[in-house]
């Protein structure tokens, strides 16, 4: 089957959770750049899940553009990763709303570690369903930036519960490794 549909309904859910956290952002009473401080940890925590959801719609794009054909095992994986990313706005806007307390922290991290676990599922199905064409699997390699993601996750989750900070500055460090370009599956298009 064709991955045309598949593109399209990826979109259209991150569009969605996209919409739905800024949805969750509450219009401060006052016209003073005062009244914003109050609502710096729901701001933070926007900013940040906007940022790793534009990550996944981003490297979903590029890792689509190399295959031809999706299977059902596909379309079940991305169904997979879309599921974990629906679950960021809530955490997103318990976390904010709770000012980064242990507990919504860890479960930011547990959902974002989900999304990881499930994003690499995905590579790993396409692989398997796209055998003649190496392309991907060639560009993904051993996927050294997946599996340090996953571990910094963990790391973040296991010290957000006593240092709910710490951990949230592990899931920055992620991001920022995911801001650079990942150029694996770029390259191997362009040769």
């Amino acid at each position: 089957m064709g991955k045309g549909r598949l593109e399209a309904f990826s979109d259209g859910v991150i569009a969605i959770i996209i919409t739905i956290m800024v949805l969750e952002l509450k219009v401060p009473h006052g016209a003073g750049f005062d009244v914003l401080l109050p609502l710096a940890p729901v701001l933070g925590s926007y900013v940040l899940s906007f940022i790793y959801v534009g990550i996944y719609w981003n490297n979903h794009h590029h890792m689509l553009h190399v295959v031809q054909h999706v299977s059902g095992a596909v379309l079940w994986a991305n169904l997979h990763l879309l599921f974990w990313l629906s679950l960021i706005p809530f955490v997103t806007a318990w976390m904010g709303e709770n000012h980064f307390q242990s507990a919504p922290v860890a479960a930011y991290g547990f959902v974002l570690l989900m999304c990881a676990v499930a994003y690499s599922i995905l590579v790993r199905t396409l692989t398997s369903n796209h055998r003649e064409n190496r392309a991907l699997a060639d560009a993904v390699g051993k996927d050294r930036k997946g599996w340090i993601s996953i571990a910094l996750y963990v790391a973040g989750i296991a010290l957000s519960l006593p240092f709910p900070w710490l951990g949230f500055a592990f899931y920055i460090g992620v991001a920022i490794i995911w801001l650079i370009p990942d150029r694996r599956i770029e390259n191997r298009v362009q040769h």
